[in-house]
């Protein structure tokens, strides 16, 4: 039997991965739609593959500049507490994935590539939640299989995702190595930032690796 706290947590583990997918995928603040920002990459490439690339390329550089998380609003209307450049780590974590996927012709907006855009932010634990959830697959995967994973199994997904996802505020990582050199607090999540950012980049091309049908 379920608890009404474990219900409660659940139910703020669901709307924290929702607000992060909203705001990757339909834009926040000073942050662009995922559509948008592909959209003025590739009108300035020669081929998908290079406006992926320079999405990639552009978002890491944007992730570990300075002053992205002041200019992104509605980090007040976060469901849970957590750190607001983590929050804005996280949503451009999922602005630069489901730039990949809709690039790449996946439509962002279905459930189905909701749940994958935010797999993407877990990097290398992707392939394990996946297995974990039943979905037997590897890191690539095609349109036609993402349609076909059922919402029971979507919701298990997204459990893992946002366990995964929320506990890493209290884990090692940038807020504690923040907390141990406070003066150069903004360089260490810069840099932090960066490669988060550039790992998610990274991880939607491998997952959303071929053309939808």
């Amino acid at each position: 039997m379920v608890s009404a706290s474990e219900d409660n947590g659940s139910n703020i583990v669901q709307t924290t991965l929702e607000w992060i997918a909203d705001a990757g995928i339909n834009g926040l603040g000073v942050l662009p739609s995922a559509e948008q920002v592909a959209e003025d990459h590739l009108s300035k490439a020669a081929s998908v593959e290079d406006a992926i690339d320079s999405v990639i390329a552009w978002r890491t550089t944007y992730a570990a500049g300075t002053g992205f998380v002041t200019g992104l609003g509605g980090i007040a209307a976060m469901p849970v507490t957590i750190p607001a450049g983590l929050a804005a780590s996280y949503a451009l974590g999922a602005n630069t994935a489901a730039a990949v996927a809709y690039l790449r012709g996946y439509d962002i907006h279905s459930e189905q590539v909701r749940t994958m855009v935010l797999l993407c932010l877990i990097g290398e634990a992707t392939e394990e939640v996946l297995k974990t959830a039943g979905v037997a697959i590897g890191t690539k995967v095609c349109q036609n299989v993402i349609k076909q994973i059922p919402g029971k199994v979507l919701i298990e997904i997204n459990k893992k995702i946002g366990f995964r996802l929320i506990t890493k505020a209290g884990e090692k990582g940038v807020i504690n190595l923040m907390k141990m050199v406070p003066l150069v607090g903004g360089v260490v999540g810069g840099a932090f930032d960066g490669m988060f950012v550039n790992g998610c980049g990274q991880t939607a091309k491998a997952v959303f690796s071929e053309t939808p049908n």
